[in-house]
């Protein structure tokens, strides 16, 4: 499997206002082209996080640990539209109260995400889409402390934990 390089992305201002659009391609190109994600972070009644584990096959960060959930936002979809079908797609989950955190520009060498990040508790069954991810599981803090900056987290991922779930 492979991402498709010809899915159009809005690019958008660091409000989120719609000013273009480009395909997967040309933004994750080395363009810095900003376009919108959602991202979910699912803790269970113990204060557990869930994290997916990316194919191998992403063109971002193959291989590593990350937010449970984590999308594009589709030309002409909203962050909370996106949310409800990245959740779906990538946890099979449709019963989720998503609670709004942070929007947040993160840079990597290739490219410019403008995030939405959204939090929720849940404590029922949980099923990693066997075609989007290589499975997941609930991590305790102290195994996430323990990853932290060792390569087994994505840069994304770590960013986000420091900033924003630690004083959650």
């Amino acid at each position: 499997m492979r991402d498709n390089q010809q899915e159009v992305f809005p690019i958008v201002d660091e409000e989120g206002t719609v000013i273009g659009k480009a395909t997967r391609g040309e933004c994750h190109s080395g363009s810095k082209l900003l376009h919108p994600v959602v991202h979910l972070h699912v803790f269970n009644s113990r204060g557990d996080v869930y994290l997916q584990k990316r194919p191998e096959w992403k063109d971002i960060q193959p291989g590593k640990w990350d937010t449970a959930v984590g999308g594009h936002i589709d030309y002409g979809e909203t962050p909370e539209e996106a949310l409800l079908r990245e959740v779906r797609e990538e946890l099979g989950i449709t019963d989720f109260s998503p609670v709004f955190i942070a929007k947040y520009v993160f840079e990597s060498q290739r490219e410019r995400e403008l995030v939405h990040v959204f939090r929720t508790n849940y404590d029922s069954d949980i099923t990693p889409s066997k075609d989007e991810l290589d499975g997941g599981r609930f991590w305790t803090m102290e195994e996430i402390h323990g990853a932290m900056g060792k390569e087994i987290l994505t840069p994304n991922f770590e960013s986000e934990f420091m900033r924003f779930l630690l004083t959650r």
